[in-house]
């Protein structure tokens, strides 16, 4: 291992350099203030304070700029600005805004250096300082990574109390009383003599004047909103039917258009016969696009029909045609040539587990696709000077540039107009049908082109989570877990994702062991090493990225250490934190659980513990292990954002993060034949079913030292938890997802 260590200090050395030359430039570029992108089409009359406000004679919207995605993000944004604002929700409109370097995240920055989310020190700080100067130089607007809150909750707060205060102003300027004596409640400025002037009146005077820039936040004792149960402003819409996702959406004179593209992803196409398909009814034309076909008809359904009809001669895949060479691809990579990094090599392993007795095992992670309930779709009209775009997306600068590339506008020419979206898990991330709808109606300019993915072409053009596979040995002594190597092998998906758009990014990816390198655990003897392994499939972000493959592998082996060591699970790892808050995670989930206590013949109880995106997450999740198969019974949650800015929407997302991750850790995943996924639609890559749904209970807790997001932490440590208590219940070890192959469920 010497050549590892080699390279460990010279990352770091490198990264010490970096923040030494560049934090005071990080500093500046925090402290430079971009043009607020509403100012640019004010009506007389209507008042913009920043960003996020915008104010006529008639209503109040508040700009919501990071994309719903069923989230409920729209509705916390519009709280966050109504919170100092004094609006009530009822009182205001909301939008998604239109793309703007003002919109910047800084939030990505804290997934974006090698430290611990849990490391406030002054180099991880500093150098968080330096990432967030470069997202604001790229103009970094974005929605992933559980960032929209860690992003919006200062911001956001700041953008209401500027508007609030300008609106005193120009109150006292249209009244006579001063500034001191005013006050604000319910989207109005209040008179000492009880009067008031609503926010609306005041928006032509508080337009003449220059906002007020110093604000002081209110005391969270004063929070009207925050932290207090809210009912989601698109909860009526989604109830009745009447929300429009980007699905939904028409425009005046469209066509309709479904493609048919290389099932080998990246492979080319050689030839196509399109004559029945043209003689279709409905059908307008069949032309060809990059990598495939796309039928132009009248509408979506005789669209795809039509697409179907056409006999298209496809060219091979570029990454191996079969699935075993996959893993082949990966257990080949276990070499110092292919490390990509060592996160962790405290004390002496080699010779902690130079001895007879070690623990060994390898775990795999399989690839699992998107598969959001909304298909890709996008409207795209196309002229001379201009292209409009209608979908919902993720990254809406990076789209208008993408965009701009495919028809050779300007990206200023590029007009967005974000939808909610029918679900993404990082599936809105991507790219490569928009080019496609762009492509098209650049064929077709003046007319809008509307592209609706067939489920099938989802799931066959889907860049799925990454394949990952973990080999891990261990020593234990003495009734605990004395030394542990965690080796894990992976494509990279931000080599893979960020290629697709032309961006090289250089150094280590610290997706690949996400979820295990990041753990606040303190062993003697504890080395962790990533491995690259060579590009494969195309991959992508996946809900969590590399937690839900790296957290399965390193959290059930330090399960089967435990037992191996004759341990209790849940107090061998209270014994390794050195982190108070994940400690107190896991007393929590300990404590609802009532861990220790007697199940009964044939029943079984798991913990896992994974951080992902800065949140400490533990669940428990206990089983039945019944005539038919594994039952899940209940499972318990604890996990530690800093504020809890929803509880109701904090436990519908903790709730729909633990279903979603033992819906794929029992059933899903993507495999390849013939260069080509073999799992087609949801028959064969099956969500958890309403009747094995367990209860789940959920306690937030509040102890962090910074605002975090929970769309994605809990789902991680619902297949390791689910393994270990099938293990509990059954003896049988599962080390490989999804666990369908190995026992059955009911």
């Amino acid at each position: 291992m010497g050549r590892m260590r080699t390279i460990a200090r010279r990352t770091f050395l490198v990264g010490s350099v970096a923040i030494v030359g560049g934090v005071a430039f990080g500093t500046y570029l925090m402290q430079r203030r971009l043009p607020n992108p509403l100012e640019n089409d004010l009506a007389k009359g209507e008042a913009t304070f920043n960003p996020w406000v915008l104010i006529d004679s008639e209503k109040v919207t508040l700009i919501t700029t990071h994309g719903d995605k069923g989230q409920g993000v729209m509705s916390a944004q519009a709280a966050l600005i109504a919170e100092e604002l004094d609006i009530e929700f009822g009182q205001f409109e909301t939008s998604f805004g239109r793309p703007s370097p003002a919109y910047w995240n800084h939030a990505f920055a804290d997934e974006g250096v090698p430290f611990k989310a849990t490391d406030d020190g002054i180099v991880a700080e500093s150098m968080r300082s330096f990432v967030r100067g470069i997202t604001k130089i790229i103009a970094m607007q974005g929605t992933g990574g559980s960032t929209s809150m860690p992003d919006s909750f200062v911001k956001l707060r700041e953008a209401g109390a500027v508007a609030r205060e300008t609106l005193k102003m120009a109150a006292s300027q249209k009244s006579g009383v001063p500034v001191a004596e005013l006050g604000t409640a319910k989207g109005a400025v209040q008179l000492p003599d009880g009067s008031e002037l609503k926010y609306t009146e005041l928006a032509e005077i508080a337009a003449g004047i220059d906002p007020v820039r110093k604000v002081t936040l209110r005391d969270p004792s004063e929070w009207r909103l925050i932290g207090k149960p809210m009912q989601r402003l698109d909860i009526i819409g989604k109830s009745t039917g009447t929300l429009d996702y980007g699905i939904d959406v028409s425009v005046e004179g469209m066509v309709h258009a479904a493609v048919r593209v290389n099932p080998r992803q990246g492979g080319s196409m050689t030839g196509f016969e399109a004559t029945e398909a043209k003689s279709m009814r409905g059908v307008k034309d069949v032309v060809d696009i990059t990598g495939g076909i796309a039928v132009i008809a009248d509408n979506s359904w005789r669209a795809m029909k039509a697409a179907n009809a056409v006999d298209i001669t496809w060219g091979d895949a570029p990454y191996p045609p079969e699935q075993a060479a996959h893993w082949t691809a990966l257990a080949d990579s276990f070499g110092e040539d292919q490390l990509d990094s060592m996160w962790r090599d405290d004390g002496d392993v080699d010779t902690a587990l130079d001895a007879a007795e070690v623990v060994t095992a390898e775990y795999r992670s399989p690839y699992v696709a998107h598969a959001p309930l909304e298909p890709l779709n996008a409207i795209v009209r196309v002229t001379d000077d201009q292209v409009e775009v209608w979908t919902g997306h993720q990254v809406p600068i990076m789209l208008t540039q993408v965009v701009a590339g495919v028809t050779g506008h300007e990206p200023e020419q590029v007009t967005f107009h974000n939808q909610f979206m029918g679900g993404s898990f990082g599936h809105r991330l991507e790219f490569e049908h928009l080019k496609q709808a762009v492509e098209i109606a650049d064929k077709m300019r003046g007319t809008p082109v509307k592209l609706t993915y067939s489920r099938e072409e989802d799931f066959a053009h889907d860049f799925p989570r990454h394949i990952a596979m973990g080999r891990c040995r261990g020593k234990v002594e003495d009734g605990g877990i004395t030394a542990i190597d965690v080796q894990i092998a992976a494509p990279s998906v931000i080599t893979s994702q960020m290629g697709r758009v032309g961006f090289s990014i250089p150094g280590p990816d610290a997706q690949i062991a996400a979820g295990a390198w990041n753990n606040p655990y303190k062993i003697e003897n504890y080395r962790m090493c990533a491995f690259r392994a060579p590009e494969l499939a195309p991959v992508s972000s996946w809900r969590s990225v590399g937690a839900p493959g790296a957290g399965f592998i390193f959290d059930t082996f330090v399960d089967e250490l435990c037992h191996a060591a004759g341990a209790d699970p849940m107090a061998e790892r209270l014994r390794l934190i050195d982190h108070d808050p994940s400690r107190k995670v896991l007393e929590a989930v300990a404590e609802m659980s009532d861990w220790g206590s007697d199940l009964g013949e044939g029943r079984g109880r798991g913990v896992a513990f994974v951080e992902s995106f800065g949140v400490p997450t533990a669940e428990v999740i206990e089983v039945s292990n019944t005539d038919r198969g594994i039952k899940i019974d209940r499972v318990f949650v604890a996990c530690d954002v800093g504020t809890i800015v929803d509880p109701i929407n904090f436990e519908n997302l903790v709730q729909g993060g633990v279903v979603y991750g033992l819906g794929h850790a029992i059933n899903c995943e993507i495999t390849y034949r013939d260069g080509m996924a073999e799992q087609t639609n949801y028959h064969a890559h099956e969500a958890m079913r309403m009747y094995q749904c367990p209860e789940i209970f959920v306690r937030g807790l509040e102890n962090g030292s910074k605002i975090r997001g929970i769309g994605e932490p809990p789902v991680p440590p619902a297949g390791p938890a689910l393994g270990n208590a099938i293990f509990a219940a059954t003896g049988q070890h599962i080390r490989e997802m999804p666990f369908i192959k190995s026992i059955d469920f009911v």
